[in-house]
């Protein structure tokens, strides 16, 4: 008979020289469905629909995190981080977050408005002068080309940037000749120029909309992560690092996935299940140009989970306030007046109906939106599959995590917000 060896993780770990993972501890007390208002049979449910999602091979993997009344009730792990590989789903796997960032930049960007030294009405070119002169394009009737330009009735202010009224739209969202002069999106911006190539390179290029008068999505939280540089005089980064993500215990949320952590960055399917053709996600443990507040951070469910719960509670997370609670309210609120017109639809389905705050949606109806939640819900989720969403009402937290870059991200989005609205009892 043979004698069958059991060998630590640490014997392990020092024979192999890999280095041992520390996990973040829990971010709130653990509590059973019951106590908090849910049930148990009808979380239950969310396994049983994810994991025939994952045997259908339409997604890969993920990770979803479920806090209520100010308790951690479910936290699960599925799948593969590396379905290729057949690696399975740690609960601290690493995702690109895309623009789940910006609620962060948005944040940075709050606390320096708190401290005085940023204005929401202040012109951008107080801090750039080469958007002192920006002009609004006219077309033609089908859009294909531009034949004016006329001067932007006011400039664009902080608080455009924060609430994507800017003008300054991301490329890729559209086939007008405008959108064709922007860089495509965040991600392509920040790994092919500097933030000084990346300013000059918008700030050369006519608007599609006046300043305030429209939103639509693109680049102002990458404008104000650059600010934001500016006025700390330390990297985007290097700021949230200090100012937030240390502060809460965000321990894995970073620019960069260093290559102690790279084990742990989660991978999409090879081919999209919906279009058939390869997919990939950008690879964050390389360092970009600049580091974009529009779309470069990867973090982790449990790191996020913290920051969702620190806005849920109006800037506090346990004993640390990472921001006012007047600031967090102003933030939640929405900013998008009756004169300005609502594109958020064509940004994210999901979101439709919507307003939007300063860096993330606010649902400010009970009904018309295709998503359960309560008015003053709040979320931004990402192009990667990613995302997250707040309810003070049932004083509810999620957070979901997944790499599924195609429009099936849609679906999720839509189907992880039905499974745990159901599971609420009481």
């Amino acid at each position: 008979m043979k004698t069958k060896h059991v060998v630590s993780t640490v014997i392990l770990a020092s024979i192999f020289c890999v280095p041992l993972t520390v996990q973040a501890a829990d971010p709130l007390p653990r509590a059973t469905p019951e106590q908090v208002g849910m049930s148990s049979a009808r979380l239950a449910l969310i396994g049983k629909a994810v994991n025939g999602e994952i045997a259908r091979e339409q997604l890969p993997g993920a990770v979803l995190a479920i806090a209520r009344r100010g308790k951690l009730v479910y936290f699960e792990t599925f799948g593969y981080l590396d379905k290729a590989a057949g690696k399975p789903m740690p609960a601290d796997a690493i995702f690109n977050i895309a623009s789940m960032t910006k609620p962060m930049a948005a944040v940075a960007g709050l606390q320096l408005y708190e401290q005085g030294r940023l204005l929401m009405d202040e012109p951008i070119s107080k801090y750039f002068p080469k958007f002192a002169n920006m002009q609004v394009a006219v077309m033609d009737a089908k859009k294909e080309s531009i034949i004016d330009r006329v001067p932007t009735a006011r400039k664009i202010t902080v608080q455009d940037l924060f609430r994507h009224t800017s003008g300054l739209i991301y490329g890729g969202r559209g086939a007008t000749a405008v959108h064709k002069l922007y860089p495509e999106s965040s991600g392509s911006a920040a790994a092919t120029m500097t933030g000084p190539e990346f300013l000059d390179r918008v700030a050369a290029q006519p608007l599609l909309w006046q300043p305030g008068s429209t939103w639509d999505y693109g680049f102002g939280l990458d404008v104000l992560g650059l600010i934001v540089e500016q006025i700390s005089e330390q990297s985007l980064g290097q700021y949230l690092q200090e100012h937030m993500w240390k502060p809460l215990g965000m321990v894995d949320t970073h620019f960069l996935i260093t290559a102690d952590k790279a084990g742990r960055y989660a991978k999409p399917l090879p081919v999209d299940p919906e279009t058939g053709r390869p997919q990939s996600l950008a690879a964050l443990t390389e360092k970009t140009k600049f580091e974009s507040g529009g779309g470069g951070a990867a973090s982790t469910a449990n790191d996020y989970l913290r920051f969702a719960l620190m806005l849920l509670n109006k800037g506090k997370y346990g004993d640390t306030r990472i921001l006012g609670t007047k600031t967090a309210e102003y933030m939640l609120s929405n900013q998008l007046g009756p004169e300005v017109r609502n594109l958020v639809v064509n940004a994210d389905p999901t979101r439709g109906d919507y307003g939007f705050g300063l860096g993330l949606a606010v649902r400010t109806t009970a009904g018309v939106v295709r998503m359960m939640g309560s008015v003053g819900d709040f979320s931004w989720p990402g192009a990667s599959g990613t995302n997250w969403w707040s309810d003070p009402k049932e004083e509810l937290a999620v957070v979901w995590m997944a790499q599924s870059p195609g429009s099936i991200r849609w679906k999720y989005r839509q189907m992880i917000n039905a499974l745990v609205y159901q599971a609420i009892v009481e």
